[in-house]
């Protein structure tokens, strides 16, 4: 009796750290992150540029946080679900109305994204990873030829694919490079006066790579 209670306690021994490495503890849990990179908006594939001006984009430095969950599997894949709030420096230099962008002169404004991912861990400290969900972004309108911005802004719903490469940079830190595009179908107008617009559809294309320095817990 003896010697089996030993060669359980031995076994139980051996095995827990076994199944705790192949289920990779590195890529689960709660995590949150800052976020910094480059965000570029234009017109979409069905919208044409036949004024002869390239005025169909904004550009600028994209800046913000998100929090998520991993779960690690014992084949080396990691799922996992995540929400994102960012803001943009990203503003049209036109002073003029233009139908080819379709929302005049404006700012980016605040974006939030929903979404899942899933993650291979090609080594034990990185994973090669893609993600999808849904994305919503502000257009702030600004007034006339100045920076200033107005009541009035462009409510935008679309969706958001991307792909990146995470490595742990310790026990409970980690750093991502991460590329996503997002499309924008429909829209409304929330005007200064409190009203809202009714929805109709929009083509926006958004285009961002992004860097992320993160904690788990």
């Amino acid at each position: 009796m003896r010697k089996i209670l030993v060669a359980l306690v031995a076994t139980s021994a051996f095995a827990t750290p076994v199944l705790a490495q192949s289920a990779n503890p590195t890529f689960s849990g709660a995590r949150v992150e800052a976020t910094l990179g480059y965000d570029h908006t234009g017109a979409g594939s069905s919208v044409s540029n036949n004024n002869g001006r390239d005025d169909q984009k904004i550009d600028g430095l994209l800046y913000g946080g998100g929090i998520g969950y991993d779960i690690a599997t014992s084949s080396n894949v990691v799922l996992g679900a995540e929400a994102e709030l960012t803001g943009s420096t990203a503003k049209s230099d036109r002073n003029d109305y233009t139908s080819d962008f379709g929302f005049g002169r404006v700012k980016q404004g605040r974006d939030i994204y929903v979404g899942a991912r899933a993650g291979y861990v090609v080594a034990p400290t990185t994973m090669l990873y893609v993600k999808g969900g849904y994305t919503n972004a502000k257009l702030n309108v600004l007034a006339g030829s100045t920076s200033q911005t107005t009541d009035t802004r462009f409510n935008l719903d679309g969706w958001r694919l991307g792909a990146g490469a995470e490595h742990a940079m310790g026990p409970n830190s980690y750093a991502k490079l991460e590329y996503r595009y997002s499309n924008y179908e429909r829209s409304n107008i929330d005007y200064a006066t409190g009203g809202t617009s009714g929805r109709f559809d929009v083509d926006t294309d958004r285009h961002q790579v992004v860097a992320s320095y993160g904690f788990r817990f």
